[in-house]
């Protein structure tokens, strides 16, 4: 799934204890915000593995948001909600598709790494791929009940976030070709190992590929 949709995930699941605790609801919904958004920074460093803990994740969440509700407080409220949003966006990215470039074709069997088991959990696509028309229904339909209950600064986030949303899906089904396209002629033939390190397989495999058939 992409950003915007795990974003609003997270702040959609604190948005009750915001109301609840009305003090504490930018921090909560800031930190379900944040903690929707950072697994995915391992984009470019073992995506879905590095930052995506689907079963520890969870755990802790549940004793976090435990001493929250018992104990609110700005500290205990930024750390359940963060954790929270980090579990549901890691469970979430189970039922999307796999890490292949074009997961609208459904070659990859890894969805999210399970380090408890050690072992990759296989997509259920139920939302087929980052980007799809149903991705982006449920980026809207978890917006709305956030614009209307929020205001200021983080409904202005929201809609924001929600225009992302929009023109990501707009040009998803392109970004694979544009991107095969640069790294294939500007970052493989001048970057060093080192950099090229950072690259996700899926785009240097693409690149062998697409070489190889060049060559015949």
């Amino acid at each position: 799934m992409m950003l915007p949709t795990h974003a609003f995930a997270g702040m959609v699941i604190a948005l009750p204890y915001a109301l609840v605790f009305p003090e504490f609801a930018p921090v909560a919904l800031l930190a379900g915000f944040l903690g929707g958004v950072v697994p995915d920074l391992d984009l470019y460093t073992g995506h879905r593995k590095t930052l995506h803990y689907p079963v520890y994740y969870p755990g802790a969440a549940a004793v976090a948001v435990s001493v929250a509700a018992l104990w609110p407080t700005p500290a205990t409220t930024a750390v359940a909600w963060f954790l929270l949003g980090a579990a549901t966006h890691s469970v979430a990215d189970v039922f999307g598709g796999g890490l292949e470039l074009r997961p609208w074709e459904a070659t990859s069997s890894r969805a999210v790494y399970d380090h408890h088991n050690r072992r990759w959990i296989a997509p259920r696509r139920w939302v087929r791929y980052d980007g799809s028309p149903e991705d982006l229904a449920l980026s809207v339909a978890l917006a709305v009940p956030l614009v209307v209950a929020l205001e200021g600064a983080i409904e202005w986030l929201v809609i924001a976030f929600l225009g992302i949303a929009v023109a990501y899906a707009a040009v998803r089904r392109i970004l694979p070709a544009v991107a095969s396209r640069l790294i294939g002629d500007l970052v493989v033939p001048n970057a060093s190992s080192r950099v090229l390190a950072y690259v996700p397989a899926r785009y240097l495999d693409l690149n062998a590929e697409r070489g190889s058939t060049q060559s015949r």
